[in-house]
This record gives C-alpha cells, structure tokens and sequence, in this order.
C-alpha cells in the first residue's frame, strides 16, 4: 500500500494537472515526482497518469468516477 507521502504527490498531480507543476508544490525535482510515480503504478499495478511526448501529465485514473 502506498504510503502517506504517496498520496500527496498523486493529490498534487491531480490538482495541478502535471508532473512539473506537481513538483514544484511538493517542493521536489520533476524526475523525483516522475520517478516516484511509476514506482507507485509499478506497486499498485494500474497506470495513473498517462505521460505526453511534451513532458506534460494527463489525469487519468486519479478523477475517474
């Protein structure tokens, strides 16, 4: 199970709509944020963002009903 820090940098994409901007309210590189993301998807084994050829991040899972 993902831990606490985790679920804050999946709110953090979520609320900003991207890895940079993501990255820097947690106050982290985009690479860590990167990462640290598809450790998460790789734990949990559902893909969560969907990454673009621009570098930028769609919600995909994260806003799903």
């Amino acid at each position: 199970m993902p831990e606490l820090s985790a679920l804050e940098l999946l709110s953090a994409i979520a609320k900003t709509g991207s890895l940079n901007a993501a990255s820097r309210e947690v106050g982290t590189s985009q690479q860590a944020v990167s990462a640290r993301l598809t450790s998460i998807e790789s734990q949990i084994g559902v893909r969560l963002v969907t990454r673009t050829t621009r570098g930028r991040s769609e919600e995909h899972s994260l806003n799903s009903s």
